[in-house]
């Protein structure tokens, strides 16, 4: 972190802005295809847990895991990553180990 001076008559530090600006890390978050899980819980569970996905969204989800093997179905900071990321697999469903990008 980087303290600048404004002025010589001043004795207060003032963070610098463009210093301070750290990208906070980001992930994703992939279920896996399984033998077990349904259709229909797999996307009850995304649309109960992945704030925002629809109905629809979270059908195509589970769509798109039977017939690819795996769907991104989040993307975004990593702490929050890891709070779906388990209450996803708490659920039962088969996920991916969080991916940073």
């Amino acid at each position: 972190m980087a303290i600048v001076n404004i002025g010589s008559s001043t004795n207060s530090p003032v963070l610098d802005p463009k210093a301070t600006k750290i990208k906070y890390p980001e992930a994703r978050i992939i279920v896996l295809d399984d033998d077990f899980n349904t259709f229909e819980h797999v996307a009850n569970c995304l649309q109960a847990i992945i704030p925002g996905i629809s109905k629809e969204r979270s059908w195509e989800l589970a769509v798109e895991v039977d017939s690819e093997g795996s769907a991104e179905v989040w993307r975004g900071p990593l702490e929050q990553a890891e709070l779906y990321q388990n209450q996803l697999l708490s659920k039962g469903l088969t996920m991916a180990p969080i991916e940073k990008i």
